[in-house]
């Protein structure tokens, strides 16, 4: 079931076509709207789904308005609830992504943690009633199997000595994209870096650009959203990262690149610890000094995310779990 939230073409068809994902049998072409509107008709139309359906589990990932929404349809009609990614905490409450995924912990069976850190925070919280594994991150398990079908985007191709050497950016939290100083530091910051700044523009962060008049540096260049295995390379031949994304933390970490986190905290706690992140949040200077010269040593390179086998290992639990 694919809710719609990510509704634009370049933020969801091209996951499906490029990754050769199949197509969902039901699409409820929900998105757009505000989190109170986009959640309350998830909520009706997946309850509908499931009424249909009688499935025997939900399984629900991370930490968006659909997740949320899919772990209440199923809670109230009495099905099973399967987390994956469950126990990330940013312990800002002023995240909507913080509070969707505390809720959807709180109301499933089965929690699957792609960390021991993860594992910790879930007992914190006292969570009773419900079984937490330490699976490792689903996301190892894709960077590595789509790894050699990484793409170079064609307007790289065709200019490649423009491209020799670039920080790549992405922005696209509400924290930074709507209010007009956050985004201004965070843009002001990426002009004094002294490096090309690759930034593929969430429509989000473009809207905002717009409405707030800011006219671009010259040392950044704007792209359409990329496509998974675009943003695979994009990641793979950068010399840093900028980011506020929870999930291209990540990615800067399998691909051994330095990553600057455009925020004040970060729920991959651990990549702050063995020094693969450094957090900046929307500070101008701070960011122009991080990505002057990149040059972050990682203390350590150990399974922090588990084995790349997360996939077959929550298969395995679900299948024991409920047969």
């Amino acid at each position: 079931m694919h809710t719609g939230q990510h509704y634009d073409a370049n933020m969801s068809e091209v996951f499906f076509k490029d990754l050769d994902i199949p197509i969902p049998n039901y699409n409820l072409s929900i998105g757009g709207g505000t989190h109170g509107q986009n959640t309350g008709r998830m909520l009706e139309a997946i309850e509908d789904v499931c009424v249909k359906e009688q499935p025997q589990v939900v399984l629900v990932y991370g930490d968006t308005d659909s997740t949320l929404a899919g772990a209440l349809a199923a809670a109230k009609l009495c099905i099973p609830v399967v987390h994956v990614e469950a126990g990330l905490r940013s312990f800002n409450r002023a995240m909507p992504e913080e509070i969707n995924r505390i809720l959807t912990d709180h109301v499933s069976d089965l929690l699957l943690a792609p960390t021991a850190v993860a594992k910790v925070n879930l007992e914190r919280e006292g969570v009773r009633g419900a079984q937490i594994f330490v699976v490792g991150d689903v996301m190892l398990d894709a960077s590595n199997f789509y790894a050699d079908r990484a793409v170079k985007p064609a307007w790289i191709e065709s200019r490649d000595n423009v491209f020799s050497e670039f920080v790549l950016c992405t922005i696209h939290r509400a924290e930074n994209t709507d209010k007009e100083l956050y985004l201004r530091q965070i843009l002001d910051g990426l002009r004094q870096c002294g490096h090309l700044v690759i930034l593929p523009l969430h429509p989000r962060t473009r809207s905002r650009i717009q409405a707030y008049g800011i006219k671009l540096p010259d040392n950044i260049m704007v792209a359409e959203p990329v496509g998974y295995l675009e943003m695979a390379w994009l990641e793979a031949n950068c010399i840093a990262i900028a980011t506020d994304s929870g999930g291209v933390q990540k990615e800067a970490y399998f691909h051994k690149k330095p990553c600057v986190t455009l925020r004040s905290e970060t729920e991959w706690t651990e990549l702050v610890d063995v020094g693969a992140n450094v957090l900046v949040g929307a500070d101008a200077m701070l960011i122009a000094h991080a990505l002057q010269a990149p040059k972050f040593s990682i203390k350590e390179r150990d399974l922090l995310y588990g084995d790349g086998r997360a996939g077959e290992k929550i298969v395995s639990i679900i299948d024991e779990t409920f047969k």
